[in-house]
């Protein structure tokens, strides 16, 4: 999750946030290689007026040493398919524009550009003031 997450560096804060984030339905799955972790999902079930009952992926990543060896496609195709023994209608996840390489792979999975995710951020810190 480092890879993906550079500003969660402390395993404690990582860890509080997971489970805070756990106590409304986060979860955080992984795929493990030669006994290590190579790929790692946060996801949740949630729904909406717009997307009826969907699976959210928060976070998907491979390790940068493993990827292109197949570890995420098996962990998206896993939430694929827990999205649907949960009966959603959508699985569904956000990507920072500058992820080319992820969007390459998203393509690849048959997923589309759906919508704009748009932020306002309210809390700014001490150094962007």
């Amino acid at each position: 999750m480092r890879e993906l997450r550079p500003h969660l560096q402390k395993a404690e804060e990582f860890i509080d946030r997971v489970q805070r984030q756990g106590r409304s339905g986060y979860r955080l799955v992984f795929l493990e290689a030669n006994g290590e972790v190579s790929a790692a999902a946060g996801y949740r079930v949630l729904e909406s007026l717009f997307s009826g009952k969907f699976l959210y992926v928060d976070d998907l990543v491979t390790r940068g040493r493993d990827r292109s060896r197949g570890y995420g496609g098996i962990l998206l195709d896993w939430l694929v398919e827990e999205a649907r023994r949960h009966g959603c209608e959508n699985l569904e996840l956000d990507s920072g524009v500058q992820r080319f390489d992820a969007h390459r792979f998203y393509f690849l999975k048959r997923m589309h550009i759906s919508s704009y995710h748009f932020r306002l951020q309210l809390n700014q810190s001490k150094e962007s003031k």
